[in-house]
């Protein structure tokens, strides 16, 4: 009679993701944040996991968790491993839906630099589709579905344009204002998204008097520019996304100075994509290097469907 002894028990592979995020990120919101589930799915998940191994792997205060010995050990082997698995599934995509481009960006550049280049790409790049998400922050490309990620960023990839700020406002409200004093008499817009950016404008122009200035708050950048079009108030304006706007005299910048912010408009993909690949040549045409007329294409906003996701 043959003897089947029982095979050791596997360990869940949410449960190994769990523990990896949450190592490296430094904690099970982050980790939370990342995978897409609640911090209370990681903490049971890594939970599960301790029981099984027998031996903890954060130790659990207050002010939140720290990795034991164990789990310093282990998590430089499970990073590579995952980051392993991440690009043999993006290799699986690839061959699957070869000519399928997975972009990941900021809501405002998505609606104000990306859409309006969509026609010109389709039509140079026929048969290739483009699927934008648009997220508050990257992501990590080695954990998730993306090809290419379009970000305001102070060192990945490659710059696009610098992020050059200025008040912008609609031209009948612009006769108003003859110095930036006049800013405390009409309403001056934010964005909570970049809500330090009138305070980042103020400091680089080096104002000879103290300027608070006052006005509503918008939860999205695009309700904020529609006001300023509107003639609502002044906002500070971004001018990779507003150049279109400013070149047609709908917006105008009261004020002759602008700051530039220590970052710029940049576009990265994950390491050791294919040259042929369709993200790859996307990125050569969004760059400037891949299309047959480099010069910036005529920009008339169109709407396209996005998918608006918080990731903090």
């Amino acid at each position: 009679m043959t003897v089947s002894p029982p095979r050791p028990k596997s360990f869940a592979m949410t449960a190994l993701r769990a523990f990896e995020a949450s190592a490296r990120l430094g904690g099970f919101s982050a980790a939370a944040n990342e995978l897409g589930v609640t911090p209370g799915a990681i903490s049971a998940q890594i939970k599960s996991l301790e029981a099984e191994l027998g031996a903890p792997l954060f130790q659990r205060s207050a002010k939140g968790v720290v990795l034991t010995p164990l789990g310093a050990q282990s998590l430089p082997a499970f990073g590579q491993a995952f980051d392993q698995l991440g690009q043999a599934l993006q290799q699986m995509r690839d061959a699957a839906a070869p000519r399928v481009v997975h972009i990941a960006t900021l809501p405002a550049i998505a609606q104000f630099w990306l859409s309006p280049r969509l026609p010109h790409l389709r039509a140079e790049m026929p048969g290739t589709e483009i699927s934008i998400t648009a997220l508050e922050q990257p992501p990590n490309l080695k954990r998730t579905p993306y090809d290419l990620c379009l970000f305001f960023d102070g060192h990945n990839g490659t710059a696009l344009a610098e992020d050059v700020i200025f008040p912008v406002c609609a031209p009948t409200l612009a006769e108003r204002l003859k110095t930036p004093l006049d800013l405390l008499k009409v309403p001056c817009l934010y964005d909570t998204s970049w809500e330090q950016d009138w305070e980042h404008w103020l400091a680089q122009a080096a104002l000879p008097h103290h300027i608070a200035p006052r006005g509503p708050v918008y939860s999205l950048y695009a309700l904020a520019v529609e006001e300023a079009l509107n003639g609502a108030g002044v906002l500070i304006g971004h001018e990779a996304l507003l150049a279109p706007y400013l070149a047609r005299g709908q917006l105008v910048a009261p004020f002759e100075k602008k700051a530039t912010l220590p970052r710029a408009l940049r576009l990265w993909s994950m390491s050791g994509r294919s040259p042929s690949s369709a993200s790859h040549q996307v990125a050569r045409w969004l760059t400037g290097t891949g299309r047959t007329n480099p010069a910036d294409p005529g920009l008339n906003p169109i709407k396209i469907d996005m998918e608006t996701r918080q990731n903090t």
